[in-house]
């Protein structure tokens, strides 16, 4: 009795069995896209948590600041990153990029601070929309004073293991001097 109307429609000549399928295969579509699965509530609970994670960190963040500049530290930080920050050289070839938070910032390099960087002998602050290249120890400090400002901080987990030049499989093939990832 479902389809009364439909195979009315049919013997009148105002429907096709073509359209009657794509009007059924439509609302059995509609009736499986209202099914709620619970994902939404999920989605919404980890949304929730990471927010509140996020605002912890901020607020932990803020509260050392607050601390380190009570002490003053975080002056004697900047004094100290003006004193001890490399200029960067002005005829510079390669593209250096690193991440503060979710946006990506890039600095002009030489290879001798390209390699330095990636040896771990310098790091990147960000201070006052500036990029500085500052010795390691520095650096590190500036990650546990004020995170939002380091930049670029060789760790030992960035190094890649090293593989032993008997097992590797692409020993026999050179490797372009001009390529970076």
């Amino acid at each position: 009795m479902a389809n009364a109307l439909q195979q009315q429609l049919l013997k009148a000549g105002l429907a096709s069995k073509q359209k009657l399928k794509d009007v059924n295969t439509k609302k059995r579509r509609d009736r499986k896209s209202n099914i709620d699965d619970g994902s939404a509530a999920l989605k919404e609970s980890i949304a929730e948590q990471k927010a509140r994670q996020a605002a912890e960190d901020k607020a932990l963040n803020e509260q050392r600041f607050q601390e380190a500049l009570a002490k003053g530290q975080v002056r004697s930080l900047i004094t100290e990153i003006k004193r001890l920050a490399i200029s960067l050289p002005e005829r510079a070839e390669i593209k250096f990029n690193y991440t503060i938070g979710s946006k990506i910032h890039s600095v002009y390099i030489n290879e001798k601070l390209q390699t330095q960087l990636l040896g771990g002998l310098l790091g990147i602050v960000r201070y006052e929309d500036t990029s500085l290249l500052v010795p390691h120890k520095l650096a590190e400090r500036v990650a546990l004073l004020v995170p939002d400002w380091c930049g670029y901080l060789w760790q030992a987990t960035d190094a890649a293991p090293a593989a032993s030049e008997e097992d590797d499989p692409y020993a026999d093939y050179v490797i372009p001097d001009d390529l970076m990832w």
